[in-house]
């Protein structure tokens, strides 16, 4: 009886640790998907900013070079 007993709680435990598996699975398949879901994201944000910046000095460039023909 007491053996009986030992062999389930070792079938309960180790159903525990197919559940903490399965979780840890469900976790980096979704931590793999944000992770492949933002990366090109941050990627066209950055090359928006670069093109951002890049305008705005040749606004500021035309803005000081006109303010300058009037002196």
């Amino acid at each position: 009886m007491a053996e009986e007993m030992k062999k389930s709680g070792q079938g309960q435990q180790s159903g525990g640790d197919v559940v903490k598996g399965d979780f840890s699975t469900i976790l980096v398949g979704v931590g793999t998907l944000l992770d492949n879901t933002i990366t090109p994201i941050s990627k066209m944000v950055a090359q928006a900013l670069d093109s951002l910046t890049v305008v705005a000095k040749q606004i500021l460039e035309g803005v000081s070079s006109s303010l300058g023909d009037k002196k």
